[in-house]
This record gives structure tokens, C-alpha cells and sequence, in this order.
């Protein structure tokens, strides 16, 4: 069976990692989380003080990125289910994870320096095809010429419920609804209107509105699709 790329774009919280991830497992394929990689490079910021109130210290993180100070990578973890995500070696998957890192990663992702920095590495893990990446711009700027793109949506409402229960699962007592709702809301709106590489449907992506899917129903979904492909 021939190998393919998997491009899977969507809004924040639609559950679009959960599907790769899992199509990945499956399959056989890499996955690779190009958000983890944007939230990497957000808390390298954050933890070297590089947000000064809503401003971001542009000059001082290009030059480190140009200097070889921000490495991001993967590794599986121990138990072989899922892949971390390493900044400069480091194991840093639940830290981005967290609040503190949703609310910046937006104004990060949207400077220009940083899709670029983040787009060469993302190309080249696909040269081999046999992966499935998700993200905002997977299937427009990364990957246009992907076999199978899929553009996943759901209502804000829903996928700030889901945000929620998935970090009150994780243990964090500090959240609220309102909070999150309000974050996803102001991501979509700095997703779809950044100059760069803005999140939109790919015109061959395939719409999925999962808001009333169950995690089962959208991977014999996901499946049906790549069989087709293959």
C-alpha cells in the first residue's frame, strides 16, 4: 500500500490531535503535532521574559531562533502511546499544555519568522511521506499537495467544554469555562486573520463538523477517508 501524507487542519480544541494521533497509531504512520511545536516555541518565550504586557520581544526571539537556541523534537513516550514534545531536550508536554501557554500561542504562531522557522522543519519531516500532521495550516502552506486533507470545525461552546474536561482531567484545579471559552474565541479570530498562513479550508479538504461525534465515530470516519486514499 502507498504512502501518503495526512493533513489534518481545524480549530483549537476540535479534536483534530486526538484523530491523528490515534489514525497514526493505527496505521503506522508518524504523527507529528505542529501546535506542540508552536507552544514550544511560546513558552521559550515566556520563560526567557520575552512578553512585555500584550507585546512579544520579536528582535530578542528571532535572533535566538537564528542562532540555534530553540530545538523542538519528539520522542514516544515511555509507554510507547503517545509522543512528547522536547524543547532543547527537554521533555516539556505537560508545561505546554497549560493556560499560561493558550493564551500566548496565538500572537506567537502569527509572526512571520516563526511559521517559517517551524514550516522548513514540518516539510522536512514529511519527505518521506507516511505521516500524518495536523494543525492550522497543514494542508494551504505546509503539506498543499497532501493526499488526504481534512478540515475539522465545532462549535466554540463545545470545544471549550472539551478544553476544560480534558485539563480538570490532567489535574489543573485553577480553570474556568469563561476563561477558556474567551481563549478559544479570540484564537479563532487571530487563527483566521493573521497575515500569515491564516487557518482556512483547503479547497480539496474534506469538512468534518464534530460536534456531536464521539472520539469512536470520528476515527471510523478518519479511516473510511484514508482507505479511500490508499
Amino acid at each position: 500500500m502507498k504512502k501518503i501524507i495526512i493533513a489534518i487542519d481545524g480549530f483549537s480544541s476540535c479534536g483534530k490531535s486526538t484523530m491523528a494521533k490515534d489514525l497514526a497509531k493505527t496505521i503506522g504512520y508518524i504523527y507529528v503535532d505542529t501546535g506542540a511545536m508552536y507552544r514550544a516555541v511560546t513558552l521559550y518565550a515566556l520563560e526567557h521574559s520575552m512578553f512585555s504586557g500584550e507585546s512579544i520581544k520579536e528582535e530578542e526571539l528571532k535572533a535566538d531562533i537564528e542562532a540555534g537556541k530553540v530545538t523542538i523534537s519528539f520522542e514516544l513516550s515511555e509507554d510507547g502511546t503517545r509522543p512528547n514534545t522536547l524543547l532543547n531536550g527537554k521533555n516539556v508536554e505537560k508545561e505546554i499544555r497549560q493556560m499560561t501557554v493558550s493564551t500566548r500561542v496565538s500572537p506567537i504562531a502569527a509572526l512571520p519568522f516563526v511559521r517559517e522557522f517551524l514550516t522548513r522543519q514540518q516539510q522536512k519531516m514529511g519527505e518521506k511521506k507516511g505521516i500524518v500532521m495536523d494543525g492550522r495550516d497543514v494542508g494551504t502552506a505546509i503539506f498543499p499537495d497532501a493526499e488526504l486533507k481534512v478540515y475539522v470545525t465545532a462549535s466554540a461552546e463545545i470545544r471549550a467544554q472539551r478544553r476544560y474536561d480534558e485539563l480538570i482531567q490532567k489535574g489543573e484545579k485553577d480553570v474556568s469555562y469563561d476563561d477558556i471559552l474567551k481563549n478559544v474565541r479570540e484564537r479563532d479570530h487571530i487563527d483566521t486573520h493573521r497575515a500569515v498562513a491564516p487557518l482556512v479550508k483547503a479547497d480539496d479538504a474534506i469538512e468534518l463538523d464534530n460536534s456531536h461525534m464521539t472520539i469512536a465515530e470520528q476515527k471510523e470516519w478518519l479511516m473510511a477517508r484514508y482507505k479511500e486514499r490508499c
